[in-house]
């Protein structure tokens, strides 16, 4: 009986990859699934070997078993099925040929096994005022190379600089700087404040550039979820030649349209968060909705975009991507959106999971292409 209920909770949880989390905890358990599907595939093949001596309920512990197991592996095998045609979208999208000639492979089941980058960095206070500082991982060349301003997620009211710091030190040993930025939190701090400071921390980056050892035209901004959209809406809103291009990993684009339709409550307060960011409800601020939505920024001269989210996401739709998207296009503007079937909100946890995997190597070749 032990195992049958094992079978069935292991089902359960392998659920995650095909259907969105219904609640904030499980949410939590299905960015482990979608970070690290090998552990749970280990964990069911090791109860599927227990089954065979396995009397009474063997029928129906043994095919929960093996549908389980065939669904943690669907990260891993949607991983490889994305990456084979990832090169030529990109070259596509982006129209590079250049970037085809990068020594980096989109998925690797090898690097499934391998464990997080661990790099050193330096804390520097970039506001001495209000005590804001930044983690500085300096990059492995001699010469001055472009610079990565990294923002971080939290629903503009949390997290910090430390936040999935694998690609920080993975960008700095292939080249490139980055500067991972601590901003102004909500509630006591509202928008536009986290955007200026971005924009302050790139100045103080300017400025202190010869000892830092950057090259001052070439910044790129990259956010995960709030941190997409302060990092869009400082690249698209407060224009500047030396902004090379902007990342997005499954941020709000769209602010009036998100508050129209809210997150599920057990997962999180949605209105609330963008309340305490922006101020009050949407209805009575829909200008300052407005002024905080980079989709309604986008215009021809907009820099090249990079947006990667999960249909899988429950904490901000995907709906914001490709509502970005389709703006975009209309305008012109470089850019690729790759959305991954199975990913939920912060699939690239693991920089070595699926997720973190091919995510990574988007990354590595739009920096080639917005900063060569």
């Amino acid at each position: 009986m032990v195992r049958l209920i094992l079978s069935v909770l292991l089902f359960l949880v392998s659920l995650l990859v095909i259907f969105g989390a219904p609640e904030y905890h499980i949410w939590m358990l299905a960015v482990a699934v979608n970070s690290y599907p090998l552990v749970f595939t280990g964990i069911t093949f090791i109860l599927l070997l227990s089954l065979i001596s396995l009397r009474r309920y063997r029928l129906p512990a043994v095919l929960t078993a093996v549908i389980a197991f065939a669904l943690f592996l669907y990260p891993v095998v949607n991983a490889w099925s994305v990456a084979r045609s990832l090169p030529n979208a990109f070259n596509s999208a982006v129209n590079s040929t250049e970037a085809k000639a990068i020594s980096y492979k989109p998925f690797s089941f090898l690097q499934l096994l391998k464990g997080p980058p661990a790099m050193p960095f330096k804390t520097i206070t970039y506001d001495s005022a209000s005590h804001l500082t930044f983690d500085y991982y300096r990059n492995s060349k001699q010469q001055k190379q472009p610079c990565v301003v990294v923002v971080h997620g939290g629903s503009w009211s949390g997290g910090n600089s430390r936040q999935l710091p694998g690609l920080n030190g993975y960008l700095s040993v292939r080249g490139y700087n980055v500067a991972s930025i601590n901003y102004h939190l909500a509630p006591k701090y509202r928008n536009p404040v986290p955007v200026e400071d971005v924009r302050h921390l790139i100045n103080y980056l300017k400025a202190n550039a010869i000892q830092l050892n950057i090259d001052t035209g070439r910044f790129v901004l990259l956010g995960r979820s709030a941190g997409a959209q302060i990092a869009l809406l400082a690249a698209y809103a407060h224009p500047d030649k030396n902004i090379k291009g902007v990342i997005d990993f499954y941020g709000p684009a769209d602010m009036v349209w998100g508050y129209s339709v809210p997150a599920n409550p057990l997962i999180m307060n949605s209105r609330k968060v963008m309340q305490n960011y922006i101020g009050d409800a949407y209805e009575k601020m829909p200008d300052k909705y407005a002024a905080s939505s980079p989709v309604l920024f986008v215009n021809e001269r907009t820099v090249p975009t990079l947006i990667i989210h999960g249909d899988n996401d429950v904490l901000v739709s995907p709906l914001h991507s490709t509502k970005l998207d389709s703006v975009l296009s209309k305008n012109k503007v470089p850019h690729l959106l790759v959305q991954l079937p199975w990913a939920t909100h912060g699939f690239d946890y693991n920089l070595n999971g699926p997720g973190g995997q091919l995510s990574t190597y988007l990354t590595l070749r739009f920096l080639q292409v917005v900063c060569r």
